[in-house]
């Protein structure tokens, strides 16, 4: 007999979906295995709390990427969450599905069954959306979907200002085409985090069909054979075996899924040979095809406004944000990192935008340092479709080690190209009749680089990751795809990977959200055998 029938690794994003809706007839055994700890830390559930959650072992796997060229041989800080709950108790909170087209071109890459009229149903069965139900939206899901409890005048100004551009307001970034300008909506209940295990694994804990071990570091899946039979994991000091009868799920996202799977010897065969590692599959696509958004992140300083940099370098302001979230649960401790976006095409030729921005009334020289003393704005904005393509691989059996990751941003000629517009299109906006008042001045990444070899160099010392890593074990039939369009690892029984991982392309947004359908997904698909 086995331990379980099913046995996931990782209870991250997609993890706890899978743990609540696989253990849901509650006689199915399920086995949910954690490498971090209960998300009961405080900082996990202020909004505000992801600065605090961000590069704090508690809460995140702390790995960096290799120097990047494209970057002027920077390495980046690479927040990867370790913790219940994953990246959804780290993450901005910002609720975003991504295109229409981003899906229906998985299903043209032969993936049958993930084209947008396939996986709206998914989004819209978690969801519990503020509007209530529609077409488009869910209502009474367990995935809260919120407007932001705060406004900054500013921002009203940024959104006047894109619209003397042509970015028009939207009402809704998330019905297929997510053209045009508003206020992100967020993952929040009340001006507090909603997270992944609030929103579906607590519900299912108390069900005794279900076990979850926290601070459970999974060394590798059991193979007999060409099949996965369970998994060998570290807890308290001591190794433990666990079998499952059915399945095992990885769910440990884009960096450590296909870490375990080479360490479980299913990867590049020559790879595996040279670390020692027996091959029990050959699969040249592990860890490839890694893909990310980079965020650019420009800087004004602005006059006649309040931003964050003000309230946060007063004592005074501190203790009204403090006061302010006690007593209404509002204010700039409740708000996510990004309030208001902008989708727009970095080329008027293209059939859907290819820019995000993420607009912030705060500004820093770099992520984590101390706010500006002056008033400022940040305008991140980053390229939805890149082109440049990295990959995530270990260098040693040692379990302790993170992978080598390389994204290789801005190794694409079109990428470069796509970074240099998107500045010039930033300081258009910025220079817009709405914004005169505010008498922007451009910090970052200066007034003085203007031709685009000195705006990508400038880009070089400032763009950082936005954090949506994906694509590693992609899904598809051909050479380099990891998982069918089941989502079952090609070549080995028993065994699937659902997480951003499986994403063939990336989507057009942030990738929480996608993450969640393609777990509501893949249960479906596993319950039916």
């Amino acid at each position: 007999m086995a331990d379980w029938d099913y046995i996931i690794v990782g209870a991250g994003t997609a993890g706890c979906v899978l743990a609540n809706r696989l253990s849901a007839d509650g006689r199915t055994r399920v086995l949910l295995l954690e490498a971090g700890q209960r998300d009961n830390y405080h900082w996990v559930h202020i909004p505000v709390g992801y600065l605090y959650c961000m590069g704090n072992p508690r809460t995140d796997w702390m790995m960096r990427t290799a120097e990047e060229p494209g970057l002027n041989g920077r390495s980046l800080a690479y927040p990867r969450g370790k913790v219940l709950g994953g990246c959804s108790s780290i993450n901005g909170m910002i609720y975003m599905r991504g295109q229409a087209a981003d899906y229906d071109n998985w299903a043209q890459m032969g993936n049958r069954g993930w084209g947008w009229d396939d996986v709206l149903p998914y989004f819209r069965k978690s969801e519990d959306h503020h509007g209530g139900e529609t077409d488009l939206h869910g209502e009474g899901g367990e995935w809260k979907v919120a407007r932001q409890r705060l406004s900054w005048d500013i921002l009203n100004a940024v959104q006047d200002a894109a619209a003397e551009r042509g970015i028009l307001p939207t009402d809704d970034f998330n019905a297929g085409t997510n053209e045009g300008s508003g206020f992100f909506e967020v993952n929040q209940k009340g001006g507090v985090r909603w997270n992944t295990s609030k929103a579906f694994l607590r519900p299912a804990m108390e069900r005794p069909n279900l076990r979850v071990v926290t601070e459970a570091e999974t060394e590798a899946v059991m193979m007999e054979g060409r099949r996965a039979v369970g998994v060998r994991y570290r807890h308290k000091g001591q190794v433990v075996e666990a079998r499952a009868g059915r399945e095992v799920l990885l769910a440990a996202g884009a960096i450590n899924s296909p870490k375990l799977l080479e360490l479980s010897g299913i990867g590049q065969a020559d790879r595996l040979h040279d670390l020692g590692i027996a091959v029990a599959h050959d699969s040249p696509g592990v860890g490839e095809n890694l893909q990310d958004h980079l965020q650019i992140r420009t800087v004004f300083r602005i006059e006649n406004a309040v931003t964050l940099n003000q309230k946060a370098n007063s004592l005074w302001g501190k203790a009204g944000m403090a006061l302010d979230y006690a007593l209404r649960r509002s204010g700039p401790l409740s708000m996510a990192p990004s309030q208001f976006g902008l989708f727009t095409k970095s080329d008027p030729s293209l059939e859907t935008p290819d820019l995000e921005y993420h607009v912030q009334p705060l500004s820093t020289d770099k992520l984590g340092d101390p706010l500006h003393p002056f008033p400022a704005i940040t305008m991140s904005v980053c390229n939805l479709r890149p082109d440049s393509v990295g990959d995530c691989h270990i260098a040693t059996r040692d379990l302790a080690v993170q992978p080598d990751i390389r994204l290789n941003y801005l190794s694409a000629e079109r990428d470069r190209m796509v970074a240099a517009i998107s500045v010039e299109q930033v300081r258009h906006i910025m220079a817009a009749e709405a914004l005169k008042p505010y008498a922007p001045q451009e910090l970052l990444p200066g007034p003085a680089m203007t031709t685009r070899e000195e705006i990508l160099q400038g880009v070089g010392d400032i763009a950082t990751t936005i954090f949506h890593p994906v694509g590693t074990c992609k899904m598809g039939g051909d050479p380099l795809a990891v998982v069918d369009d089941q989502l079952r690892v090609h070549g080995v029984a028993g065994l699937r990977v659902v997480d951003a991982s499986v994403m063939p392309k990336i989507v057009s947004g942030n990738t929480a959200s996608p993450v969640i359908m393609i777990a509501e997904k893949a249960a479906d698909m596993i319950r039916a055998g």
